[in-house]
């Protein structure tokens, strides 16, 4: 409320209201301030400095809150936005997936798959600047079929389940340039894939492998409710089962984010990896790809989202279920500068 008043006056037991152009405000939970009554009266007297300090505050907190929303919001896709973070800020994303059918070629196991705890830190250094930790808690598998490995493996025969750690991959995004009227916005990501995995458990490869993406985004709509963005790259994956042996494959992405309100976003994507050799490849650098639909709902300073999976190659889960959490901090550290 906008009043022509010199002081704002508080009453200890009224509500809000106007009395000869003075903001009448109820603190009975100030102590402090009731102590300081006005003689012959049950009010007090706040200068113009600390109405400008409250009002200050509350607008800053209106521009915050507005800010972020118009940062990038990932999950449940794959594919990476180009908007970074706040400086000295996180972004903490957990969820589960569930597929259907996934296959792992070097060690022969076909099953449902459970991915417990799929993890995502990312930090923001710099107004254009965020690295990133990705992985993987645990990896369950409920084997169906088990054909011939590649390589000795630690599961009993007859064995109905395996269980292993994921592999964790350290990313580095810089935005290069912001978006205008007619170009998107532009933004480079590199990264290295850690050998966390045992590939005796038969789900993961425990290798190194280096990637590196070109990052694309444009906004339309009003309040720019359409968010697309897109990715192109390439991955250098070492060959499980050769000698001094790798395969580089192209990475691709192209996701979009509706947003319909204040609380729900519509989310979809295709991403994948495509093999630049003939036939299948090296085994275990075979191309993948999946689809993702799905939505995203904001509510008590959190995101939720969940998405439906549906494979897009011979070797990609035949489908599956993602859900997940985002909590977004507000900046907790100074970057140094």
């Amino acid at each position: 409320m906008v009043t022509n008043s010199s002081a704002l006056v508080i009453s200890r037991h009224g509500s809000l209201a106007r009395l000869n152009d003075l903001i009448i405000v109820d603190v009975p939970r100030l102590p402090a301030l009731q102590s300081a009554s006005v003689p012959g009266g049950n009010q007090i007297i706040v200068s113009n400095r600390i109405k400008s300090i409250v009002l200050g505050a509350a607008t800053l907190a209106f521009v915050l809150s507005m800010t972020a929303a118009a940062f990038a919001q990932q999950r449940p896709l794959v594919t990476e936005d180009v908007d970074i973070i706040a400086p000295g800020s996180l972004r903490i994303e957990a969820g589960i997936d569930f597929v259907q059918k996934a296959r792992f070629p070097v060690s022969g196991l076909t099953g449902d798959l459970t991915r417990a705890g799929v993890i995502g830190i990312s930090i923001g250094l710099a107004p254009n600047v965020e690295v990133q930790i990705e992985g993987v808690a645990k990896n369950f598998l409920s084997i169906n079929s088990r054909g011939a490995s590649a390589i000795a493996l630690s599961v009993p025969a007859g064995a109905n389940s395996t269980n292993d750690v994921g592999d964790f991959t350290l990313w580095t995004k810089i935005k290069l340039r912001n978006e205008t009227a007619h170009l998107p916005s532009l933004g480079f990501r590199f990264g290295v894939q850690l050998p966390n995995s045992n590939q005796a458990r038969g789900l993961g490869l425990n290798q190194t492998n280096a990637y590196g993406q070109v990052l694309l985004g444009k906004k339309f709509g009003q309040n720019a409710r359409v968010n697309t963005f897109g990715n192109l790259g390439i991955g250098i994956l070492t060959a499980p089962t050769g000698l001094f042996t790798q395969n580089d494959v192209f990475t691709y992405g192209l996701a979009g984010i509706v947003r319909l309100n204040k609380q729900l976003s519509l989310a979809g994507e295709v991403n994948g990896r495509m093999d630049t050799r003939p036939g299948n490849g090296p085994l275990g650098t075979e191309s993948q790809g999946e689809a993702r639909l799905g939505m995203q709902v904001r509510a008590s300073g959190l995101r939720f989202d969940f998405a439906g999976i549906k494979g897009l190659t011979k070797l990609s889960p035949r489908s599956g279920l993602t859900v997940g959490v985002t909590y977004d901090t507000p900046s907790i550290f100074t970057p140094a500068k």
